[in-house]
């Protein structure tokens, strides 16, 4: 069994770890939502595919950037936490079309499905299914949704494709 140390990915000397915090800190306040953050959280080693949008003040990742996985067309509300290591749990991804709320707080080992939506102040503790809807703390799935909500979805079609999980 490899211990977490053996990871290239959370391996970094002063050098590199004094460039990536200071580039989080230029990112947290910098414009440009969808291309300066984006590119600055890039060259700090996260994987970000296309046509993704990072908000305002979120702090991704502050240690080891090369754990986390956006896909294409992610939205990352203002304020927005992804935590991708603690003890032996590594790494966070963000499948395509996933909308992430204001002051979300995602912790690591975790897989956010495509399609899905984390409301607003969730802590994403446990993997999330595609087209699910997951609120609260922790959070639970309350919904699914077979329209995933991006930028440019009107809310009445989004809610078109909204279905309570009933509990039993």
């Amino acid at each position: 069994m490899s211990s977490r140390h053996d990871d290239p990915r959370r391996q970094d000397g002063p050098i590199i770890g004094t460039w990536s915090r200071l580039l989080q800190a230029v990112a947290r306040g910098a414009p440009g939502a969808g291309s300066l953050r984006v590119w600055l959280h890039r060259w700090r080693g996260v994987s970000i595919g296309s046509g993704s949008w990072i908000g305002y003040d979120c702090v991704l990742e502050t240690s080891y950037p090369r754990l986390i996985t956006l896909h294409n067309r992610v939205t990352l509300s203002v304020r927005v936490t992804i935590v991708a290591h603690f003890g032996a749990s590594s790494g966070v991804v963000i499948e395509d079309d996933v909308f992430v709320g204001p002051c979300a707080t995602i912790l690591p080992g975790i897989t956010i499905g495509k399609g899905s939506v984390v409301t607003a102040g969730t802590v994403v503790d446990r993997s999330v299914p595609p087209r699910t809807i997951v609120q609260g703390n922790p959070g639970k799935f309350v919904a699914t949704c077979s329209i995933p909500l991006t930028n440019h979805t009107p809310k009445e079609e989004f809610a078109k494709g909204y279905r309570p999980i009933r509990r039993t």
